[in-house]
């Protein structure tokens, strides 16, 4: 909690006011979405507030918000305290005896991409865009995503977004620098390039990176 104060300060994202969802629980809450997540968008603070309710004091009454003063909240929350308190503790996770995270003396740290559908509507489409279809544009708004991902753990650490129009290898140039020695990087055949090699090699890691079949070396 003492990280998610001091994210919110730096931000100037904390409740002035203590309303219903004050700021600090609604950062939990969007961490809890990610826990369960099949869980409905109103079913999570609730399942929060029975454990809670059962832990401290089972004669309270307990109130769960509704959808409405849910998406206020997180409007009013906004995404940069999210992402500063992924920069600072979202890190690598595996110790020597976690399987598959390590090869020899080297950590593996794999380089790889995705795109994620985002909610349709103008406030997601406008920065974010949509694919393209066979018939116009795609069902969802989407991001496209490039990241360090912890062999062993899956942590994805190191991540940059960006619009869906975004190629990955644009986003890579920016993830990579974060490599770091005593790493073995591997990658699929489509980040390969010379440019983006000695990027990579530059930042101090070893590299195992597929090329593509009919490639002429």
């Amino acid at each position: 909690m003492t990280a998610i104060r001091a994210a919110l300060a730096d931000t100037r994202t904390a409740s002035v006011r203590q309303p219903d969802l004050p700021a600090h629980v609604v950062v939990c809450y969007v961490i809890a979405l990610a826990i369960h997540m099949q869980t409905s968008y109103c079913g999570v603070p609730r399942r929060l507030l029975e454990g809670i309710h059962w832990l401290r004091d089972t004669s309270a009454h307990v109130k769960a918000a509704g959808r409405p003063g849910i998406s206020r909240a997180r409007a009013r929350l906004g995404w940069e305290p999210l992402r500063q308190l992924h920069d600072e503790l979202v890190k690598p996770v595996a110790v020597e005896t976690t399987q598959g995270a390590g090869y020899r003396q080297w950590r593996l740290v794999s380089l790889d991409g995705s795109a994620l559908d985002v909610a349709g509507g103008k406030a997601d489409e406008e920065p974010f865009g949509r694919p393209g279809a066979s018939r116009g544009g795609g069902a969802y708004p989407r991001i496209r995503v490039v990241a360090l991902v912890e062999s062993g753990t899956h942590v994805l650490s190191c991540g940059e977004l960006d619009a869906c129009g975004t190629g990955g290898i644009t986003l890579a140039k920016r993830v990579l620098p974060r490599l770091r020695p005593g790493t073995l990087c591997p990658a699929d055949r489509y980040f390969f390039g010379f440019k983006l090699w000695e990027q990579a090699r530059a930042a101090g890691a070893e590299l195992l990176w597929r090329v593509k079949w009919n490639m002429r070396l």
